[in-house]
């Protein structure tokens, strides 16, 4: 017997901090979790699974529409076995103010209480309870009943469990606690990252399905378990994103050109579109080392950055630029002779301040600026700009010189 585990799908919810989206082509970005989830399902008539585990945040936030909720009813009917969930912090029941009916094969646990569900076909019980609201400070975990004697007993809990702080703290609880409970599978949902916090029992967090900003980099996807005798005997993820995300740096020390860069970063991006498994790629790249380039990519990032994206198009596949993050220097042979003719421009730099337009005009600047920002001080006046100045002046200065920022 064998089920899915999947958590953190966030139905319908928008790729995030994409700059640029001309050179992405609209279909490798849009429906990206409606396509996961559909992969969900396919997976799992695939693999001819007994149920399906949902361990919270199917949807990301309240429906815009009842598309949204249609969507899921018909994949649900095309499922055509048990599927039981939890709601989390996203999709609480206090959050989704729209329903529809789910099909008779889906279960929501309620926020009221925690529920047992039995499936005695195949010798399983399912403990679970969803959030009534977003925020959940108490643990939820002590609420789940004692496993049921002779049968395979599942928890599914949405929680930040032991989480240092990398995610928002909901329903937190020890690991020990709830390996204590005797349980032999605890399906948990929140974290975005796949954990396994336990073996023996169990105790998973299989990450969200898809990556949707540049820090949900790798392989995205569900833990398909397989059970026997009344025990787990297996855990497999299963990769099943549409789109994947990754950070790649590249050393650009001792480049001469901005064409050996360039040919560096073909390299950097070949290597991880291989790992991409055939899925568009969207890539932050970074530039780093010390090079003779320094000062000319700081005076026209554009063009680096446009270098950059034509290096992705060239290595084939659908892989594409994000960003390009400077983190270069000058090599230091050169630093000394290159930080004196940077200190030759303090003066000129400072000196604009003695022209009364440029002053009207940055206190102009500054006084716009108060205005959008809520709760900010009063802007400076013309007497605060030499004290701004000087300290602006060094951010440029270390800038120039390639020196990171304080």
């Amino acid at each position: 017997m064998k089920f899915l585990h999947a958590a953190d799908i966030h139905l319908d919810s928008a790729l995030s901090g994409i700059r640029h989206f001309g050179d992405i082509p609209a279909h490798v970005t849009r429906d990206c979790t409606r396509r996961a989830l559909a992969n969900v399902i396919d997976l799992a008539i695939a693999e001819d699974v007994a149920f399906v585990v949902i361990a919270g945040d199917l949807y990301d936030s309240d429906w815009r529409d009842f598309s949204t909720g249609l969507f899921v009813a018909g994949e649900m009917r095309r499922l055509g076995r048990p599927c039981f969930l939890v709601r989390g912090n996203h999709d609480a029941q206090s959050v989704i103010t729209r329903t529809l009916e789910p099909p008779p094969n889906v279960h929501v646990f309620s926020s009221l209480k925690t529920e047992t569900m039995r499936l005695d076909e195949f010798g399983v019980v399912l403990h679970g309870r969803s959030f009534p609201n977003r925020a959940v400070p108490e643990d939820l975990s002590l609420t789940y009943p004692a496993p049921v004697a002779g049968r395979l007993n599942i928890g599914v809990l949405h929680t930040s469990a032991d989480d240092p702080g990398e995610h928002a703290t909901y329903a937190p609880c020890a690991v020990e606690s709830l390996a204590a409970k005797g349980y032999d599978y605890w399906a948990l949902g929140h974290i975005h990252q796949r954990r396994v916090l336990h073996e023996r029992p169990f105790i998973v967090f299989p990450g969200n399905i898809q990556g949707r900003h540049p820090n949900e980099t790798g392989a995205k996807g569900v833990t398909l378990v397989e059970a026997r005798d009344g025990r787990i005997v297996g855990l497999e993820h299963r990769s099943i994103d549409v789109l994947r995300w990754a950070q790649v740096g590249v050393d650009a020390s001792g480049a001469e050109t901005v064409a050996d860069i360039a040919t560096r970063a073909r390299l950097a991006l070949t290597a991880a579109r291989d790992e991409a498994e055939g899925r568009p790629l969207i890539v932050r790249l970074t530039l780093a080392g010390a090079t003779t380039c320094h000062a000319a990519m700081l005076a026209e990032p554009d063009a680096i950055e446009a270098e950059m994206r034509n290096a992705a198009a060239s290595v084939g596949g659908d892989v594409f630029i994000e960003r390009v993050r400077l983190q270069t220097r000058l090599p230091t042979a050169l630093a000394a002779a290159d930080l004196d003719a940077v200190a030759q421009l303090r003066a000129p730099f400072l000196a604009g301040l003695d022209d009364p337009e440029i002053c009207t005009r940055l206190l102009d600047d500054f006084a716009a600026l108060a205005g959008l920002i809520p709760g900010r001080a009063a802007p400076p006046t013309r007497d605060d700009l030499a004290t701004l100045s000087e300290e602006a002046w060094q951010m440029v200065a270390q800038a120039l010189a390639g020196e990171p920022a304080p």
